[in-house]
C-alpha cells in the first residue's frame, strides 16, 4: 500500500509539474500574442497619425494655394521701367481715404481696399505723435497717368522721364502707393525729406507695410522722398532690418512674400 501511495504521489507530482509547465507555456504564448497585438496597434496608430499628418499638411498646402490664387500677383511686381500694367488693369476694389488726411486740392484720394487699414493706422499713429502727414496722391488709372505724363512733357520735355513714369509703369496704378506731403511743403515734394514727418516715416513706415520706392542713387527715377509703396509688413520689415530697398531684391525673392502681403 505504501509503495502504491508513493508511486501515486510521484505520478501526481509529475502531473502537476507538467500542468504547471503547460500553463506557463500558454501564459508565455498569450503574452507574446499580446505584445504582438500591441506592436501592431502602435504601428497602426503610427500609420493613422502619419496619414492624419499628411492630410493636415495637404489641407495646409491647399489653403496656401487658395490664398495665393486669391492674391493679386501684380501687387509685388517691380513696375518702374521693368514690368508693364496694361490699360485695363484696375485694383479689384478701392477705398476712399478719409478727408482729414487728404492734402487740399488733391484729386487722387482712393487706395486699394486692403491697403487702406494699414495706411489709416500709419496716419493715425503719425497724428498721435504730432507728425503731420497728408496724402497728395494715391491711385491713378492708366489714362490718368498718361494725361499727367503728357502735361509734364509739355513743361519739362524729356526731363519728365526722370521723375514721372509712363502709363503702365506707375506704381500708383496698383492702388498701393501714396505720395505724402505736409502743409509747409505743399506741392514742392522734393523738400519733403526736410520735414520731421519724413524722418518718422523712415523709422516707422515699415511697421505698416510701407517702403520708400526711390531712395537716393536709385537707377529708375530721381530721389522721391514723398513716394511710398505698400509691400506688406513682412517684406517691409525685412527691407528695413537689412537696410535695403524694394528694387534691390530679385523679383523671385520678392514673390515669396506675396502669401504674406495682407497678414
Amino acid at each position: 500500500m505504501l509503495i502504491g501511495a508513493i508511486s501515486y504521489g510521484i505520478y501526481n507530482f509529475e502531473g502537476l509539474k507538467e500542468e504547471k509547465l503547460r500553463i506557463l507555456s500558454e501564459l508565455e504564448e498569450s503574452r507574446a500574442r499580446t505584445t504582438e497585438l500591441l506592436l501592431q496597434s502602435r504601428e497602426q496608430r503610427g500609420v493613422i497619425e502619419s496619414f492624419t499628418g499628411q492630410i493636415q499638411s495637404l489641407g495646409s498646402t491647399v489653403g496656401t494655394l487658395e490664398k495665393l490664387a486669391a492674391t493679386d500677383k501684380e501687387l509685388l511686381k517691380k513696375y518702374s521701367k521693368v514690368y508693364f500694367l496694361n490699360e485695363n488693369y484696375i485694383p479689384p476694389a478701392l477705398s476712399d481715404i478719409e478727408e482729414k488726411y487728404i492734402y487740399k486740392g488733391s484729386t487722387n484720394f482712393e487706395v486699394h481696399v486692403k491697403v487702406w487699414p494699414y495706411l489709416r493706422n500709419l496716419l493715425e499713429e503719425a497724428e498721435k505723435g504730432d507728425f503731420e502727414l497728408s496724402v497728395a496722391s494715391a491711385y491713378r488709372s492708366y489714362s490718368e497717368q498718361a494725361s499727367l505724363k503728357s502735361g509734364y512733357k509739355v513743361i519739362y520735355g524729356s526731363g519728365a522721364n526722370q521723375f514721372s513714369a509712363d502709363q503702365g509703369y506707375s506704381e500708383h496704378q496698383l492702388g498701393t502707393t501714396v505720395d505724402f506731403t505736409t502743409a509747409k511743403v505743399g506741392g514742392e515734394f522734393s523738400k519733403f525729406d526736410k520735414e520731421p514727418s519724413f524722418k518718422w516715416l523712415q523709422d516707422n513706415a515699415y511697421r505698416y507695410g510701407f517702403v520708400l520706392s526711390y531712395p537716393p542713387g536709385n537707377t529708375y527715377y530721381k530721389y522721391e522722398p514723398w513716394h511710398w509703396r505698400f509691400v506688406g509688413v513682412s517684406l517691409a520689415t525685412r527691407l528695413h532690418d537689412d537696410g535695403k530697398y524694394f528694387y534691390d531684391l530679385d523679383q523671385r525673392e520678392i514673390d515669396k512674400y506675396l502669401i504674406k502681403l495682407f497678414d
